[in-house]
Formats: C-alpha cells, structure tokens, sequence
C-alpha cells in the first residue's frame, strides 16, 4: 500500500531556534528552508509514497517547495501535533482506509532507500522510527484506515511505543537523523546532505538514492 505523509514547519525564520548561530543570522532562513527542500524531495523520490501534505505555518512564505511536487496548506497554529492532526484529517478526507506517516522537516541526509525501508519493515502496522539519539521520533506511521494519534515532543519515542506503535529496527541511517543542533547538522555534513543544504556551505551535494 501506498502512504500519504503530512510534514509540519514553522516560518523559516522562526524554525530550528537551537540550530540557531551555525550560520549567519540573516541565513538561518533559508538554511532552514534547505533542510526542508531535501527532506521532501528524497521523500518524492520513494517509490511508495503517493502524497506528500506540507503543513506550515505561513504557505506563503515556502511557497517554492511546492516545485518539488507537494501540496501545502496552513496550519491553526495550536503546536506541532495540531499541525500533524490537520494534515491527517484531510488525507483521510480523501482516502479514509488509506496509510499515512508524519514526517519530521529536518532530515537533509534522508535517502528514498531508507524510507522505502522504513516502509517496508512497517508493513502496514502502526510504527515509528526513533532519532539517532533513541529519545525523539522522525517518522510515525498510522495502520490504514487507522487514526494518526501523534505524540510528538520529548520523550516522543516513548510516547509513540506506549501508544501502540512498533519501534522499527533499521539501521535507517539517513532517516534517524534529524536536525535540531549544530551537533546534528555537522553529523547529517558526514552522511551526505541534499543540493539545497550543500550549497548553504559550498559543499558538492550527495545524491539522495
């Protein structure tokens, strides 16, 4: 089966507030706005994705995402699970027996090969892949047909296994690894980051595959 997964951002200006100082201030925007656009376009690059629903804050401030082949519409504004939920509901709007994921914006290392993994391991149960550090969650996928439920947030890994959700097992490498510190943005430069988060340090870009 096919998975529809919503992604949630804020402003670009207002995102990432601990990554804050790995560039210029004035960058920060559009490094953020990086990392999303390789995030999305490894996503549109899986096989087994069918819709990709980005949940933002301002649309028109990311507008340019849209030229990587997904949908955007807003927010409410109530927080990170209210965004994921908003999405949810109106995928299942169109397909209420259908898979959907939620899926963190921050991955620029992230790879087709690792989410199709990912989905492929899941195989349609209710799931999560959890960060690199064990603690947080990158990726959380509903059973079809099934509620969303995310409980993303501290401890969000635990959360998500309390809720019924199978931690994945995978290496996932690229998947595990989000960004919300300088630490984590030097560990994603090792894997091999997206054209659009190279290019913020000049650096040749590493072929999502």
């Amino acid at each position: 089966m096919d998975v529809d997964l919503v992604v949630p951002m804020k402003h670009p200006r207002d995102g990432k507030s601990r990554l804050r100082g790995a560039v210029e201030a004035d960058r920060h925007p559009a490094l953020v706005l990086a990392l999303a656009a390789d995030t999305l376009a490894a996503v549109v690059a899986t096989a087994r994705v069918r819709r990709v629903l980005l949940v933002a804050a301002d649309p028109a401030a990311v507008a340019e995402l849209r030229d990587l082949g997904i949908e955007i519409v807003g927010e409410s504004g109530e927080g990170l699970n209210a965004a994921f939920r908003r999405g949810a509901t109106l995928l299942r709007a169109d397909d209420p027996g259908g898979q959907i994921g939620a899926l963190q914006a921050d991955l620029p290392a992230l790879r087709a090969g690792d989410l199709s993994a990912a989905l492929a391991e899941a195989a349609g149960r209710r799931a999560f892949v959890a960060d690199r550090q064990g603690t947080g969650t990158t990726l959380l996928l509903a059973a079809p047909g099934a509620p969303l439920d995310p409980r993303f947030g501290p401890g969000s890994a635990r959360a998500h296994q309390a809720s019924g959700a199978v931690a994945l097992r995978g290496e996932l490498p690229s998947l595990r690894s989000d960004v919300d510190t300088p630490e984590d943005l030097a560990h994603v430069r090792t894997l091999g980051v997206g054209k659009h988060t190279a290019a913020r340090f000049g650096e040749p870009c590493a072929t999502p595959g």
